[in-house]
């Protein structure tokens, strides 16, 4: 899975971690590696208790791994001392579920917080602070509390302060599950911005098949501690193949309607598959137009993923079988991914 000629700006090697719980100890995360390249959406999705929290904390080390390395850009920081360690850590943005805000203070003195942390004040913090404000949309509330404020705009303060000190990376540690889903599509075309404008490589958790499905390019499954299965988001989505991708895949697709309608057909039925601008084309229809064969949709689904339009329709054909071969031929001619359920 790993693609050396890109440039990884993190690396973790056999991450283990393990807790004492009593007299046995428990491994929360055991032996994951993988990389994260310069510049992209990366997500590790996770059932509760899967272990992705412990990984994501890994790699800041709010969790200090039992064993394995963490690397963020060049720097070993499993190697470093507490000092150096904070040092690094200003170059890691961290976004919380539960916003983790400073009650007592201004939107705006919440956002210059870790600019006072790094020593940076007067003028340049300011600033610094009115930059941010602007880009998470945020300037006309910069005077009021967090009490006054709205579940997303909490988390976009929480956005704007973790990007104060101008970080590389952006950790998101299930940033919009306490979000409902309008303001958790808000928040995430808000994170697609601020990769596509700042460049940020972002790393973010999730339970949620969606939020992998709107803004991730790559993303690992995480079952009982391990990584199960990892890949470009289209792929997996499209060709998942261990049970607990599966069952994410199914959080987002409509399956179960389509098993009563397969109970009941009579010829052949596949599964047609395509991705990018023939998602827009009629090529069903003429592919059966010139021939005896008739097909019926028993279900379609037409979405993106990130920018990439993609569908997925499961029909019948009707015919004789040569003739139905010659449509499948004619299908995988124009691209088409076609397999037979």
């Amino acid at each position: 899975m790993d693609d050396r000629g890109h440039t990884h700006l993190i690396e973790l090697h056999n991450i283990t971690k393990s807790y004492q719980v009593g007299a046995v100890s428990v491994e929360a995360v055991r032996d994951i590696s993988l990389t994260v390249k310069r510049g992209e959406i990366f997500g590790i999705i996770g059932h509760s208790g899967a272990g992705k929290s412990t990984l994501l904390r890994c790699v800041n080390l709010l969790e200090r791994p039992t064993s394995g390395s963490v690397k963020v850009g060049e720097v070993e920081l499993t190697k470093l001392s507490q000092r150096q360690l904070q040092a690094q850590r200003r170059k890691i943005g961290m976004i919380f579920q539960h916003f983790n805000l400073l009650s007592m203070s201004t939107v705006r003195d919440n956002i210059a917080f870790p600019l006072k942390l790094a020593g940076l004040t007067g003028t340049a913090a300011r600033d610094r602070v009115d930059e941010l404000l602007k880009l998470v949309q945020l300037e006309q509330h910069a005077d009021k509390y967090p009490a006054q404020l709205s579940g997303g705009q909490k988390q976009r303060v929480g956005i704007a302060r973790a990007l104060a000190a101008n970080p590389d990376v952006l950790l998101c540690d299930e940033a919009t599950s306490a979000l409902d889903p309008q303001t958790t599509n808000s928040i995430l075309s808000l994170l697609l911005d601020i990769n596509a404008k700042l460049g940020i490589t972002i790393l973010l958790i999730t339970h949620e098949m969606q939020v992998i499905r709107s803004i991730c390019d790559r993303v690992a499954v995480i079952d009982k501690g391990e990584i199960v299965e990892l890949g470009d988001v289209l792929h997996v989505f499209l060709k998942p193949e261990h049970p607990v991708t599966r069952d994410f895949v199914d959080q987002v697709s409509d399956t179960s309607a389509a098993s009563v309608l397969l109970e009941k057909r009579q010829g052949r039925l596949l599964r047609v598959t395509y991705v990018g601008e023939l998602t827009y084309e009629p090529i069903l229809y003429n592919a059966v137009k010139q021939t005896p064969v008739q097909f019926v949709i028993l279900q379609g689904t037409v979405s993106r993923m990130k920018q990439t339009p993609y569908g997925q329709l499961i029909v019948e054909l009707l015919g004789e079988d040569l003739e139905i071969d010659n449509v499948v031929a004619a299908l995988r001619k124009e691209g088409l991914e076609v397999d037979t359920l």
